[in-house]
């Protein structure tokens, strides 16, 4: 029999858990997969399952065998996943979550570009500030802004998304004076409700310091273009990504506060499984994407 093979079966079916739920992930019989077992068996010299006519116990040696089958496995995947990129052409659909002010301001504006270069790929883009679960979700990458908890996925630098406070000019005429990130303290802040942002503020002083000050106010959103309307309607401060305000501050809607204490960029990355054979739409995504949005750092850095 075929070794490799025999030996992909034989690690289907320690994770299955049987010969029969191995068999149908893998559509052969049962009777199939104990011969392709047996047969390694044989080669080995030694018993990698005890089975029953209802169960199977894996032996430690047979447990041994598994995690270096999984590592040889892992390689050939791998092996065939960069034969397959060096020729392939990238096409298919291309599942795409990002925030929603980079999807509408940043993101959408730069796809046609993308789609001009692979005629073939199409794109089904989700717009949201949750937190989606990339896997149990099918998205093939996902923009995140923010710290990145630990989640086995790969995550590629981008450069650092910036956001601007600013306020319509009626509001600041009526209010005190905003000199100093502790003078919010007496403000109505706009509060965006889908991350920390909603309660604390982080800006930088001359020398790169961090001031952090919590921040309050009588309303709270979870959509950044829907805060920008109550703050060009003078109800509060707002603090929002560039590409949002930057036409309003253009047009003297809003002006912006504490040009001498910038806002603290916020960490930016495009996530991805990280599958062991990477497909062409995928890895075009990834470079047009660091290409567009990224920094320096554009090396993985596994999470």
């Amino acid at each position: 029999m075929d070794r490799l093979l025999s030996m992909s079966v034989f690690a289907k079916a320690v994770e299955a858990g049987s010969f029969s739920a191995a068999g149908d992930a893998l559509v052969m019989s049962s009777q199939l997969v104990g011969k392709h077992i047996q047969s390694l068996e044989q080669h080995l010299g030694v018993r990698l399952i005890n089975r029953t006519t209802r169960r199977h116990h894996v032996t430690e040696a047979g447990f041994a065998f598994y995690e270096r089958v999984k590592i040889i496995l892992a390689e050939v995947d791998a092996a065939e996943g960069v034969a397959a990129m060096s020729g392939g052409v990238p096409r298919g659909r291309l599942r795409i979550n990002a925030p929603v002010t980079f999807g509408v301001h940043a993101l959408s504006k730069r796809l046609p570009e993308y789609l001009a270069m692979y005629p073939e790929v199409s794109v089904d883009m989700s717009l949201s500030n949750r937190y989606v679960d990339l896997i149990d979700e099918g998205f093939d990458v996902a923009f995140r802004v923010g710290e990145l908890a630990d989640s086995g996925l790969v995550a590629r630098v981008l450069a650092p998304y910036r956001l601007r406070l600013c306020a319509a000019p009626a509001y600041l005429a009526n209010r005190p004076a905003i000199t100093h990130p502790n003078d919010l303290a007496h403000h109505e802040c706009l509060g965006f409700s889908h991350t920390e942002l909603r309660a604390r503020w982080t800006f930088e002083d001359k020398t790169g310091a961090a001031i952090s000050v919590s921040v309050a106010g009588k309303l709270m959103v979870d959509n950044g273009e829907a805060l920008l309307m109550a703050a060009r309607a003078g109800l509060g401060i707002l603090l929002q990504p560039c590409e949002l305000v930057r036409d309003e501050l253009a047009a003297g809607r809003l002006v912006q506060v504490l040009t001498d204490y910038p806002v603290a960029a916020r960490p930016f990355h495009l996530l991805h499984a990280p599958d062991r054979r990477m497909t062409p739409k995928l890895r075009s995504f990834i470079d047009f994407a660091l290409a567009t949005f990224g920094s320096d750092a554009q090396a993985g850095v596994s999470l």
